[in-house]
């Protein structure tokens, strides 16, 4: 399956530990505390320098600020995006799209032959990674818990990039 192409275009580089602070605002900006899915920033710092883990940041063209980011793990041939997150005054110019498509590039770069994500039932994200080719494999019941203590189920999706497109 060919990565999806986005509507606009927004640099795509590497981040690191030193990108934590924007990170976190992206973060809080796009999922906040209301479904449980944002990361703390010792989660994400305690992640970062673990064998196989990649952080990738869009940044606005014009402003340089960081947009949206995708955080991944590759592990022999699978890999995960634990995170894909755009800043609200961001979203619908095809960010995550971008982000996606390079985490399959990155994945497929390392030998991944297939692919794994979860996603909060109802996110309309879920659209994009079916758009991408990514079908539903499994349910957890009740994962993730907002602030308000209402609970989503996580919908688990894979790729197998073996498959002919």
């Amino acid at each position: 399956m060919a990565s999806p192409a986005p509507r606009h275009h927004y640099r795509i580089e590497r981040g690191t530990a030193d990108d934590l602070d924007s990170v976190m605002i992206v973060m809080e900006a796009a999922f906040g505390d209301r479904f449980g899915e944002a990361w703390t920033r010792s989660q994400c710092s305690g992640i970062l320098p673990m064998g196989g883990i990649s952080l990738a940041l869009a940044r606005d063209p014009e402003r340089l600020d960081v947009a949206g980011f995708a955080l991944a793990r590759t592990i022999a041939d699978e890999a995960e995006l634990l995170l894909l997150a755009v800043a609200p005054d961001h979203q619908r110019r095809g960010i995550g799209l971008q982000l996606l498509g390079d985490f399959m590039d990155r994945a497929r770069a390392f030998g991944a032959s297939k692919l794994h994500l979860e996603v909060r039932a109802g996110n309309p994200a879920i659209a994009m990674y079916r758009a991408a080719g990514f079908e539903p494999v499994g349910r957890r019941r009740n994962y993730y818990q907002g602030a308000d203590g209402k609970r989503c189920d996580a919908l688990t999706f894979a790729l197998d990039l073996a498959e002919p497109d």
